[in-house]
């Protein structure tokens, strides 16, 4: 898988924001990549070293419906959390 096929989008929530300053970042990847895959991405797109990733796969969520409209169902998705090591920051992605 291409390195640049692995990583979607990053992640910007509150809770992603407050992990900045630990030098841990979020991204959503690619259903089928693994720890080494990304961690590879990370590294050859951002120029950082990575410490470790934590993946986890997010549910997909149902909201109701609202009078005739029917109920919408998100994706199911992948979150990798990306830790680097100590004393780099990935400059793109801070605010």
């Amino acid at each position: 898988m291409n390195v640049y096929d692995v990583i979607i989008a990053p992640v910007f929530t509150e809770k992603s924001e407050a992990m900045k300053w630990d030098g841990k970042y979020t991204f959503e990847v690619h259903t089928k990549a693994n720890k080494n895959e990304i961690k590879r991405a990370v590294e050859v797109i951002y120029n950082v070293k990575v410490a470790s990733v934590n993946t986890m796969i997010m549910p997909a969520k149902f909201s109701g419906s609202a009078g005739r409209r029917r109920g919408v169902r998100t994706k199911v998705w992948k979150k990798a959390i990306v830790s680097l090591v100590s004393g780099q920051r990935i400059v793109a992605l801070e605010a």
